[in-house]
């Protein structure tokens, strides 16, 4: 079925054209810069980022720390009774 434009299946030959044109534009400002400049702006979105970080204060940091150090304990703990019950059971299933 067509309109007064073309077809409604395929694009106009004027829609290809500017979409082929906005496909070949590179970057920006970006694209225009070398190696080093890319760099550069990568190490101060690095910067940027860093700063809007939210920091733990001393006694935060001490107390995760040690939640942590608390729960591989446990889970320390749990796998060696795992381990110690499988070994049982494939001692007494195969002697």
């Amino acid at each position: 079925m067509t309109d007064a434009v073309g077809s409604i299946d395929m694009p106009d030959a004027d829609d290809e054209a500017a979409d082929s044109k906005k496909k070949s534009r590179k970057g920006g400002k970006r694209g225009k810069k070398g190696p080093l400049g890319r760099l550069a702006l990568f190490y101060r979105q690095i910067i940027a980022e860093l700063r809007k970080v939210v920091w733990p204060t001393r006694s935060q940091l001490t107390t995760y720390t040690t939640v942590v150090i608390v729960f591989v304990v446990i889970m320390i703990g749990l796998v060696t009774v795992i381990d110690y019950g499988f070994q049982e059971a494939v001692k007494y299933v195969f002697g």
